[in-house]
């Protein structure tokens, strides 16, 4: 299945509670997608029942509701959803609660831009079949 998507930017939600960190994910994909925010994991879960999003990265540490927390519910309204969490401490724990979840990857903090870039490219190649994803996201 081939999802023709090069016409429209991919929409990629930033789900993180620390706003200076959003703004670091912020500067890295602009270019390359049309960007939402959510200060909170229960804003993120609304955003993603009201709007179409494509892709979304969770810090995993947000109160009420943990990204992890959030990707499950994310999961039951779109379960291909690629959903990356990004945390300061990626145990191997959490490596499998968040597969046992299906989210697509857990990054560790402080991420590096190559591996943010790598990850989101292909899980978005992985989900959506785009082949052109790698060449436009600067891979």
């Amino acid at each position: 299945m081939v999802n023709a998507r090069s016409q429209a930017p991919y929409q990629l939600l930033i789900a993180d509670d620390d706003s200076g960190f959003r703004d670091v994910l912020k500067e890295l994909l602009a270019p390359y997608f049309k960007l939402f925010e959510a200060e909170s994991g229960e804003e993120a879960v609304e955003l993603v029942e009201q709007i179409h999003v494509d892709i979304v990265l969770l810090d995993m540490h947000m109160d009420v509701l943990t990204g992890l927390e959030a990707v499950r519910i994310m999961k039951q309204t779109n379960e291909i959803l690629p959903c990356i969490l990004i945390t300061a401490d990626a145990t191997e724990e959490l490596r499998q609660d968040a597969s046992a979840a299906n989210a697509y990857d857990v990054l560790a903090k402080p991420v590096k831009r190559q591996e943010l870039v790598t990850t989101v490219s292909h899980a978005l190649v992985d989900t959506y079949h785009d082949p052109d994803v790698p060449s436009w996201l600067g891979n």
